[in-house]
């Protein structure tokens, strides 16, 4: 159960995390009118029950000697309450990342509404992607100054802003001025909550954490194409705003993440010292951080590319609406969601590399289908296979990277989040090829991504 209580008078929030379950129990205090935030985390000791605490029929007992009894005794329920109370916060930062996904269902609709080409409505997609080439590798040494935290606490604050300018109209300047806000403040984000992450999960449990990770992220990403065309058809109370309001309903949500953040204390390693923007850049110059870096664009290239172009095949095959096309961008994401999630459990089983040639298997095989089939079934199928395939590409990439130098894990961050730059140069590129040749030009610039990442299978250590 979750309690905000505000008290205007005193200056103090009160966000009460109360979860009485047999696992934890704990309780956060933000205090935000003496020097800022103060934080209190109190954790509630020994709320696990024993198996000797229950009563028996008749008066009997349990035997403490009993196996079960014994394996629940070993188990250390306080130890977990310590380190995973700390997710749910970082997840909910998580959900607010899959913000930015909704740039390719509002670029259709902004297309709609202005009455543009494919090539410039694919502007704002990459305009959204740009600012991870100009903000990672600085955002990198900025979490070296004032830390991780801090640093996704001021990427929530860019990400509010953006979220409040769409309000007040949908004209082509204010858009863009949104757009790249939510591209700067997911910058931000995703350079520095992924990192942030390894303080509270490391080693091996790493890459599912961060797929789990990416699963949360998918709900948001999965729920904004639903919520513009609800709004859209005036479904739910829009205030006039249309399908533009998905993004107050996000707002809130960012408000949410910031005051629960806030509130978490997280334990950070200092770095031996910050490094320079030219530091960061040399590392590009380890073979297997500049495969990653290529590899990471290739994949959101792929992302952002069928997150804009799966309703534009429906629409130009089967002759769809853009309200009825709009469902292959939801699915797109159900199946991300849903490999993201699987991931999570799938990763604990088998190694990195098996799954990851699976995924660009089922890529490739999506890829095949998109060029030599009209049907709905088909595509509908092919948009699937893309979801669930791209779904882990991400979290195992980025822990292959920060795995290989752990001593520099801020910087190889920066510079992973900035292989994002390939969410502007792939859909650049699928738009000129659309409007040269139709979607098939789009789905062939796609093609080379995928390509790319079964070669990147090779390299993949564990």
């Amino acid at each position: 159960m979750i309690l905000l209580t505000f008290a205007p008078f005193s200056g103090i929030m009160i966000a009460r995390i109360l979860t009485k379950t047999n696992r934890f129990s704990c309780s956060f205090l933000t205090d935000f009118k003496y020097k800022g935030a103060k934080t209190m985390y109190k954790p509630i000791d020994k709320l696990q029950h024993s198996f000797l605490d229950f009563n028996q029929p008749m008066g009997l007992h349990m035997n403490p000697d009993n196996r079960w009894v014994r394996l629940a005794d070993r188990i250390p329920w306080d130890e977990f309450e310590v380190k995973y109370a700390k997710l749910f916060p970082v997840m909910l930062c998580f959900f607010a990342m899959g913000f930015v996904d909704l740039v390719g269902i509002a670029s259709n609709y902004v297309k709609e509404d202005l009455g543009l080409t494919d090539s410039e409505a694919n502007i704002f997609p990459s305009l959204v992607f740009f600012w991870f080439l100009i903000f990672s590798v600085p955002t990198g040494m900025l979490m070296n100054r004032i830390g991780r935290k801090k640093t996704v606490l001021l990427s929530l604050g860019v990400t509010f802003f953006s979220l409040l300018l769409p309000m007040f109209g949908d004209s082509y300047g204010l858009m863009l001025c949104s757009f790249s806000l939510l591209g700067i403040g997911n910058a931000l984000m995703q350079t520095s909550l992924n990192p942030l992450l390894s303080n509270i999960i490391s080693g091996d449990r790493l890459a599912s954490t961060l797929t789990f990770g990416q699963f949360v992220k998918a709900i948001a990403s999965f729920l904004a194409p639903y919520l513009a065309m609800w709004g859209a058809l005036q479904a739910i109370p829009t205030f006039g705003l249309g399908w533009r309001v998905l993004f107050p309903i996000y707002m809130v949500v960012a408000v949410f993440a910031i005051l629960l953040l806030s509130a978490t204390p997280i334990t950070e390693e200092q770095p031996d010292k910050a490094s320079g923007f030219a530091d960061c850049l040399k590392l590009l110059g380890k073979p297997f951080i500049l495969l990653s870096f290529l590899g990471i664009m290739c994949h959101v290239g792929i992302d952002v590319g069928t997150n804009t172009t799966a309703p534009k095949i429906l629409m130009e095959r089967i002759g769809m609406t853009l309200t009825e096309a709009g469902f292959a961008t939801s699915l797109y994401f159900i199946f991300r969601t849903l490999g993201c999630f699987s991931g999570a459990f799938i990763l604990r089983a088998v190694s990195s590399r098996i799954f990851f040639l699976i995924s660009a298997i089922c890529m490739m095989l999506a890829m095949i289908g998109l060029f030599a089939f009209d049907s709905q079934t088909v595509i509908y199928i092919c948009i699937a296979l893309i979801g669930f395939g791209n779904s882990n590409v991400f979290s195992i990439i980025f822990s292959q990277a920060l795995l290989a130098m752990p001593d520099k894990k801020n910087e190889v961050s920066g510079l992973m989040i900035m292989g994002l730059f390939g969410g502007t140069v792939f859909p650049l590129l699928m738009g000129v090829a659309s409007d040269a040749i139709g979607q098939n030009g789009a789905v062939a610039v796609m093609t080379a991504g995928v390509i790319y990442l079964l070669a990147y299978t090779l390299k993949i250590k564990h």
